[in-house]
């Protein structure tokens, strides 16, 4: 149910934007922090505020994976399965927590006495971390290097309330909350934790061993002209490779 305190911050929201409708994806989040899901009177309420259909919020939010329209639990525990995570035990520790939580897809854990909060279990695509193969994420913070064990225990420490923390981010709060972030409201917690780990930086060593630098403009200060035609970009492209390719040619000299 949307209360007047939430309605004003989602108008509060679109009201951040020169075209309010742009403000429509953290709005949604921001539904999400108050139901619990996209419900339908939150997509009214995110209609009427930017004066568009019904329909048409509900087209966006049935797009995008990360907004849901079946409750989610305290916490949203994605595994990734895309290829390299699978190949490194991506697809065990995922088969594993099914088991374990005795939940598919996309399904939430019944709230046992022992349980200080219940769980929502997900496969996910690509979560951009493949040097950290296999990677989960809990209510979208990373948990790096995952086997079926450290797996195992994370979602056991979730639900009996245990303190958790991200391998690369803040500790974890619960999928209400970090809605709330998303939405454009700071929990003050940007820059507790760890951020970028070694494997990350990696190609910044390497490029700062050899001297390697981004491409500059030219002496003018001005950037490159944009080009207009198909042929015009294929020469660009094709001039900037040879630049690089001299450049590095030096280098390695």
């Amino acid at each position: 149910m949307i209360d007047e305190t939430t309605y004003a911050e989602l108008a509060e929201i679109a009201a951040r934007y020169p075209e309010k409708r742009s403000g429509l994806l953290p709005m949604l989040h921001l539904v999400q922090s108050a139901d619990g899901r996209v419900t339908p009177e939150g997509i009214e309420a995110c209609a009427e505020i930017l004066d568009i259909t019904a329909a048409e919020v509900s087209g966006v939010a049935t797009f995008y994976t990360m907004y849901k329209r079946k409750p989610v639990g305290d916490y949203h525990v994605g595994v990734c399965t895309n290829t390299l995570c699978a190949v490194m035990g991506g697809d065990l520790i995922f088969d594993r927590l099914k088991q374990h939580l005795d939940v598919g897809n996309d399904e939430t854990t019944e709230r046992r006495p022992e349980d200080q909060a219940s769980i929502t279990l997900e496969h996910v695509e690509c979560n951009a971390a493949c040097d950290y193969a296999p990677v989960m994420m809990v209510n979208w913070e990373f948990m790096d290097n995952m086997t079926v064990q450290s797996a195992t225990q994370l979602v056991d420490d979730l639900r009996a309330g245990t303190e958790v923390g991200s391998t690369r981010g803040p500790r974890i709060c619960t999928w209400r909350e970090a809605e709330r972030v998303l939405a454009g409201f700071p929990d003050g917690l940007a820059d507790e934790g760890p951020s970028a780990g070694p494997a990350s930086l990696v190609g910044r060593e390497i490029a700062r061993q050899r001297g390697w630098t981004a491409p500059s403009s030219d002496a003018s200060g001005s950037a490159p002209a944009v080009a207009q035609t198909k042929v015009e970009a294929v020469e660009q492209a094709d001039t900037s490779r040879a630049e690089t390719e001299t450049e590095q040619e030096k280098a390695d000299d």
